[in-house]
Parts: C-alpha cells; sequence; structure tokens
C-alpha cells in the first residue's frame, strides 16, 4: 500500500474502518482480493511474483497491511519482499506486539517498511526506520510512505475525509472519494524523499495514473463492534478510472488462542 488512513475505535460502533490505495508498478502480476485456497480464512490480493500481500484481514479478525518507506537511495534489488510479512501474520496466531517484535529482529532482511497488525484486542505499528513497536492510540491515523501520521499533504487529506466520514451513517462512499483523488499537491507542500520533484508531485496524489506506475486498487474495510465486517476493493486502470469491482461482507468467527 502506499496511503493508509483508518479509524481505530473511533466511534463505538466502529471497531476499525481501513481506506487505502496500492500503489504498484503495473506489469507487477497480482490477484485482486479473494479468499485464498491455501489459507481459507485469510482474505486479501495477492503479489502473483513473491506470494504474499499488501493488506488482509481474517474471519477471526486480524488485520495486517504494509507499506514501503519511500528512501531510493537504500533500495536493494535482492532483500525478502515486505508482503511476507503481512501474510505471515494474517496466517499465524502470534498476538500483534509479539510478532512485530519478532519483525524487528530480522528487519535488515528486508528494504524498509511500515507494519500494521492487529486482532479484536490491539492495534500495533512498527516502522523499521523507527526501529520499535508501538500501539497505535484510538483515533484517525494516517500512513504512506513515511512514519505513521507524518503530516504529507495526501495523509492530511485523507485523514481529514477519514474524520468527516465517521460523521455519517456509512462511512464508505466518502472514503472512496477520497481514495479516487487524483490531485497533486502544490509544490512548496511537497516532502523531498530523493525521487526528484516530478516524481514527488505525481506521487503526491492519493490516486495515482499513470501506465507504468500507479494505484493498482482501492480498498476500504470496515470492522463493526458487533463483529460485522465489509471489505470492498475496487480495481483501477492506467487512468485511474475503475475496471472492477468486489465486496465481501462476513461475520468473524471465534479466534483462536492465540501464541506468543
Amino acid at each position: 500500500m502506499c496511503l493508509i488512513v483508518l479509524a481505530w475505535r473511533a466511534r463505538a460502533d466502529l471497531a476499525l474502518v481501513v481506506a487505502a490505495n496500492r500503489d504498484e508498478w503495473r506489469d507487477r502480476p497480482a490477484e485482486p482480493a479473494h479468499w485464498w485456497p491455501d489459507i481459507p480464512s485469510l482474505l486479501a490480493g495477492r503479489d502473483v511474483r513473491a506470494g504474499g500481500t499488501w493488506m488482509g484481514v481474517t474471519r477471526e479478525g486480524r488485520f495486517a497491511a504494509v507499506t514501503n518507506f519511500r528512501d531510493p537511495t537504500e533500495r536493494r534489488s535482492g532483500a525478502r519482499s515486505r508482503g511476507e510479512l503481512v501474510s505471515a501474520f494474517l496466517s499465524g496466531r502470534a498476538q500483534p506486539e509479539a510478532f512485530l517484535t519478532q519483525v524487528l529482529e530480522r528487519a535488515p532482511e528486508y528494504n524498509a517498511f511500515n507494519l500494521l497488525a492487529g486482532d479484536r484486542e490491539g492495534l500495533w505499528y512498527l516502522a523499521s526506520r523507527e526501529a520499535r513497536v508501538r500501539p497505535v492510540p484510538p483515533g484517525v491515523h494516517g500512513l504512506s510512505n513515511h512514519v505513521l501520521d507524518e503530516p504529507w499533504p495526501k495523509v492530511v487529506r485523507a485523514r481529514r475525509a477519514m474524520e468527516a466520514s465517521l460523521g455519517e451513517p456509512d462511512p464508505v462512499p466518502r472514503l472512496f472519494e477520497v481514495l479516487s483523488d487524483a490531485g497533486e499537491a502544490p509544490d512548496n507542500e511537497l516532502p523531498e524523499t530523493g525521487v526528484g520533484v516530478d516524481w514527488e508531485r505525481r506521487l503526491s496524489a492519493a490516486l495515482i495514473t499513470g501506465k507504468d506506475y500507479g494505484t493498482r486498487a482501492s480498498t476500504v474495510l470496515s470492522i463493526s463492534a458487533a463483529g460485522e465486517v465489509s471489505f470492498e476493493e475496487r480495481s483501477r486502470g492506467p487512468n485511474g478510472a475503475e475496471e472492477a469491482r468486489s465486496r465481501h461482507d462476513f461475520r468473524l468467527l471465534a479466534p483462536a488462542p492465540a501464541r506468543t
């Protein structure tokens, strides 16, 4: 993922709401969100090349998502796929804090990343650049290709949209609106991450268009306090237009005993 905005225990009837855009090179093959045949309780898209995923949820209420930390000077072609971290948490039974603590010990095997992992009891965050695991406090948070709540323009806009959406009975329509925003930030608000001003402009939009690289999927996930789950994914073409849509609604099962 390259943009995640989430509301964690920010409304009494909603335990978690997540709106996210996955940005990727368009020639990297991927499967849309589906129940994995080899892990039947896991709902997520799948990276065909490396086998992991960027965001997913399980029938027991486990959730995880990853973003890259943008620093082109430290990118290593031989590093392990960060998507395997998401699928490893979702397919396991470790508590989120314990899992992220274990990941921290082997973080140098990966290019820099941000990893969110949670269950019904808590939501935790690991930034490999910070080298620490910390809980996500209740409220609205945003994450792109820097650390949690870094005030990049699209993160700020997405957080405001999430806050506004929580005032509506159904937050989903407004959240898909912000995920569909292709407007670029003004130059004086752009971060400097080492990719050059043309790319900084392009990457400043929530919805990134282009034939080579851009937003491949927009997803909104909600988990109610009563355990009702809605997961909607909209696939995107090079011009940002919606090409396909899928929705999965289910009720959480009783969680399996956690492992430390």
